[in-house]
């Protein structure tokens, strides 16, 4: 719609005093021959350079004025253009002699100077402004590694400080983004303080959180049930930190599967509430892991070596790995020591870490006592030698106490093999 002359009065008078100078203050500044400019610009405050919306103000005017004459009707076109004649060139000679005037420092209130129209992106900057400009490198829209955040991102930042390897992290694109989103004060501190109350050490957050970064992503109140659930089990708070220290994952799982767990290893390996609870306190992998190694296993000290249930019942209490140990392994390392070494199960039972050591290691020591003339592994016998000094001690001593050899005879020895 056009404005009227009396619109645009009425728009003018509403502009604060403070916006603009009056004559007598140009006269001062710039004192120009002639009293009929002065005379006729006196009716007419005169608008502040720095500000320079008033001339946008006359433009935009004439415009929209011009604009929509075209498209009014003739009779409005008429009345429209009659204002035009009155008021538009005076307006036009306004604005040309306004483009001339300088611009004058005024005192703006910070009301003022949010009503001021934008800075143009194309405004020239002087030097000195050019050089306080600081520019930070862009952020990499894709990237193969952390290393490019790590100086854009605080949470990063504090995790490597706390021994993070974000080397791995980054491993996993997945695990490498939810990082990035994450705040540290918001979603970290407190899964920190949590751990710190639970019993781990400084020194060994950084290792917890490499491996089971994931933790950042489980509600706070869910940890804190699945520990009262452990702790209902009788399991200590020094326990369960070691649980959480050897087993990363174990906060991760639910309470249901933690208790379906812990009732299958008491109910596949009919063990009391003790030792079911030692047994996972010093494996927690059997929380975590998956049961099809565990039933592999029990099946081959079955069906494939002959141990009967008790007899596995021991070995695996004392030795819990026997439990998640390769297939593989078990047969080769009990095919040589009941078929070879001619040790019988009965006494296999009793030193079940034969199963926990490497076969190289028990081949070797065999055959230099056999060389000797004293592989004798019948405790009846004179000269008897244990399964678990032959696998345990180190090579200095075997040699020396079992062997009654020097340990360059044995290395000689090896060199035969």
């Amino acid at each position: 719609m056009t404005l009227s002359a009396q619109q645009i009065l009425r728009w003018f008078n509403s502009i604060k005093s403070s916006h603009f100078i009056n004559a007598t203050q140009l006269t001062k500044r710039f004192p120009r021959p002639g009293k009929t400019w002065l005379q006729s610009s006196s009716a007419w405050p005169q608008m502040s350079s720095d500000n320079c919306f008033l001339q946008w103000g006359f433009k935009t005017y004439r415009t929209s004025s011009l604009w929509s004459n075209s498209q009014s009707t003739n009779s409005n076109r008429q009345e429209n253009n009659s204002a035009q004649s009155t008021l538009l060139p005076y307006v036009n000679e306004q604005s040309e002699k306004t483009q001339k005037m300088p611009c004058f420092d005024s005192d703006l209130t910070l009301e003022e100077l949010d009503d001021l129209p934008p800075l143009s992106p194309l405004h020239p900057l002087s030097e000195e402004e050019a050089v306080q400009i600081v520019a930070h490198p862009p952020l990499p829209p894709d990237s193969f590694t952390l290393r490019d955040y790590v100086d854009h991102s605080e949470t990063l930042q504090k995790l490597v400080l706390l021994g993070v390897d974000l080397s791995k992290i980054e491993k996993h694109p997945d695990a490498a983004n939810l990082l990035l989103r994450l705040d540290f004060e918001k979603d970290i501190k407190q899964i920190l303080l949590f751990l710190k109350d639970l019993g781990l050490e400084d020194n060994q957050l950084g290792t917890f959180l490499t491996k089971n970064y994931a933790v950042f992503s489980e509600d706070l109140e869910n940890l804190k049930i699945r520990v009262a659930y452990l702790q209902s089990k009788n399991f200590s708070k020094t326990d369960i930190a070691q649980m959480v220290r050897n087993a990363p994952f174990l906060l991760n799982f639910s309470v249901e599967r933690l208790d379906n767990r812990l009732g299958f290893f008491q109910k596949e390996l009919e063990l009391n509430v003790k030792k079911t609870r030692d047994l996972v306190v010093r494996l927690p992998r059997l929380l975590t892991g998956s049961l099809e190694p565990v039933k592999e296993n029990m099946k081959v000290y079955r069906l494939e070596l002959g141990f009967k249930h008790n007899e596995i019942q021991h070995m695996i209490t004392k030795i819990p790995k026997m439990l998640t140990a390769n297939k593989r392994k078990l047969t080769e390392t009990f095919d040589y020591v009941h078929n070879v070494m001619s040790i019988p199960h009965h006494i296999i039972v009793k030193f079940p870490q034969v199963f926990n050591t490497r076969l190289f290691k028990i081949k070797e020591r065999h055959l230099f006592l056999t060389y000797l003339g004293r592989a004798q592994y019948d405790p009846a016998k004179p000269n008897y030698i244990s399964l678990d000094k032959l696998v345990s001690i180190p090579d200095e001593i075997f040699c020396k106490e079992i062997a009654k050899a020097s340990l360059q005879d044995f290395e000689k020895f090896l060199k035969t093999l």
